[in-house]
C-alpha cells in the first residue's frame, strides 16, 4: 500500500475458527497471479531485485504455518484496487482451556 493508503484488520469467528482478514488499498494482485502466490519463491513484479523486496517466502511461510495448525489461507485481490488475505484457524475447544 503506498503512502495515503490504509490497511484494515478484522478479526472475527465463524464455524469454530477464528477468521483474520487483512485488507490494503494497494496495487491489488493480477488475476493470473493469485494462483502461485503462495508458492516459494514466486514474485508478483518480476523486475523486483533483493535490493527493493523479498524473496517470495513471506507468503509461502504464513501459508504452511496456517496448514500446520488445521487452518487456512486465502486471497482475493482486484488489480487497482487492492487484497484481502484471509487467515481462517480453528478455535481452542473450551472444554480444554484451565
Amino acid at each position: 500500500t503506498h503512502s495515503g493508503g490504509a490497511v484494515e484488520l478484522a478479526l472475527d469467528t465463524e464455524g469454530g475458527k477464528a477468521v483474520l482478514s487483512v485488507k490494503d488499498t494497494g496495487v491489488g494482485i493480477a488475476k493470473e497471479d493469485l494462483p502461485y502466490i503462495f508458492d516459494r519463491f514466486y514474485r508478483v513484479d518480476k523486475a523486483r531485485t533483493r535490493e527493493v523486496g523479498g524473496v517470495g517466502l513471506g507468503l509461502s511461510s504464513c501459508k504452511e504455518i496456517a496448514d500446520a495448525h488445521g487452518g487456512a489461507l486465502d486471497a482475493v485481490s482486484e488489480p487497482g484496487k487492492g487484497t484481502v488475505f484471509i487467515v481462517k484457524l480453528p478455535l481452542a475447544d473450551q472444554a480444554a482451556i484451565v
